[in-house]
């Protein structure tokens, strides 16, 4: 299936390399040079994915998230960033985006980060059912949202495939090995602290308190268990 992709990325021979290898998967490729080129395409048309270089000329690219992001909650981000800091790559998720490549990265990875992503936009892994409840939040994977109360939430692709495994072991210990290979299909470069931010980002939008929760419980040294009833 052809995806419509927009990469922004300013090195013009990474750029050409990565275009060459996303078209020869089959997928209708954008590119951008800097971050005004970026924000005049994405106010003109809409992507399938985004994938978005941290450092680039004019408008960064965690500047772009956060502009793309109160206007579109749902299309994926995958951030490319030169940065191997954990608190970079964590801040990029905590703006809005949906995963993360460090430079320099092989053709392969990247392949395999935008199929993921991708999957997970079409269906979430292990999706049981559209709709359920967790306590007192109404949860629509297919809306990609949460609503408890007054209050409605966005569920990025990776965040709904999380729920999805949860819901579909509710009452069993899902532990990190699962999760890094269902849900990022056995990536080994994604680490517990990307797992734990996602998961972090989850527990916020279904938990009337995230700092006590009563649902989205970890079990430390394991991994994380979904309690559905009422806390």
């Amino acid at each position: 299936m052809t995806h419509p992709l927009l990469l922004v990325e300013d090195d013009p021979a990474l750029r050409t390399l990565l275009a060459d290898a996303l078209q020869h998967d089959g997928h209708a490729v954008t590119t951008a040079a800097d971050g005004d080129e970026a924000l005049a395409l994405l106010r003109e048309r809409a992507f399938d994915l985004l994938l978005l270089d941290v450092m680039l000329p004019g408008p960064s690219g965690l500047e772009i998230l956060q502009a793309f992001r109160r206007r579109d909650q749902d299309t994926p981000v995958l951030l490319l960033t030169a940065r191997s800091s954990e608190s970079d790559k964590v801040l990029g998720l905590e703006l809005g985006a949906d995963d993360y490549v460090t430079k320099p990265f092989s053709l392969r990875e990247l392949r395999t980060r935008v199929r993921v992503l991708l999957r997970r936009v079409r269906r979430p892994l292990g999706q049981p059912a559209g709709r359920f409840r967790i306590g007192g939040a109404e949860v629509d994977l297919d809306g990609y949202r949460v609503q408890r109360g007054r209050q409605q939430h966005r569920l990025s692709p990776t965040e709904a495939a999380l729920l999805a495994l949860l819901w579909q072991e509710r009452g069993r210990v899902v532990d990190r090995a699962r999760f890094l290979q269902q849900v990022w299909g056995g990536d080994g470069s994604v680490g517990d602290r990307t797992i734990d931010t996602h998961l972090l980002h989850l527990r916020q939008k279904i938990e009337v308190d995230p700092k006590a929760p009563q649902h989205l419980r970890t079990v430390h040294g394991v991994g994380y268990l979904l309690h559905v009833g009422e806390a």
